[in-house]
């Protein structure tokens, strides 16, 4: 959710990393739809599993780690069981030690999402949790997900 545009306003087309998070039984609350905290939980899983799959960060030995420092969720429609979440991710904002990944979740046949947001990064060595720079090489294996 970019600075000009409202989180309602998102559209698929605005992403362009994307997984499916198969909802669970588990995460549905006494309303019948997806509690709010396990929309943060799906902002986690994309942005966790677009980090490894493009191997800016890994386990169980990364030499640097990124701690959110600052979240937003704007909630927008309920999700329920047995829906599939498609998680959209792009970046706001690529820092020398900082990356602000915005995220949509939206659902099978609507275009406007039932959620938007975003994480903040900042990349830490993972031994002494002191801010470290991103390398070139993790920078250019996102640099195609960095929008305006």
């Amino acid at each position: 959710m970019t600075e000009a545009r409202k989180p309602q306003d998102e559209r698929r087309e605005h992403y362009g990393w994307w997984v499916d998070i198969p909802t669970r039984w588990a995460d549905g609350d006494p309303y019948g739809h997806a509690n709010n905290v396990i929309y943060y939980s799906w902002f986690d899983t994309a942005v966790t599993r677009m980090l490894f799959e493009r191997g800016v960060i890994w386990l169980p030995d990364s030499p640097s780690i990124g701690l959110c420092v600052e979240s937003r969720c704007s909630f927008l429609a309920p999700v329920e069981f047995p829906q599939t979440v498609q998680a959209g991710v792009r970046i706001g904002k690529l820092g020398d030690k900082s990356i602000r990944f915005e995220i949509g979740l939206f659902v099978e046949g609507r275009e406007a999402p039932v959620a938007a947001g975003y994480f903040v990064h900042v990349y830490v060595d993972r031994a002494g949790r002191r801010p470290s720079p991103l390398t070139e090489t993790q920078k250019a294996s996102v640099a195609d997900l960095v929008v305006g």
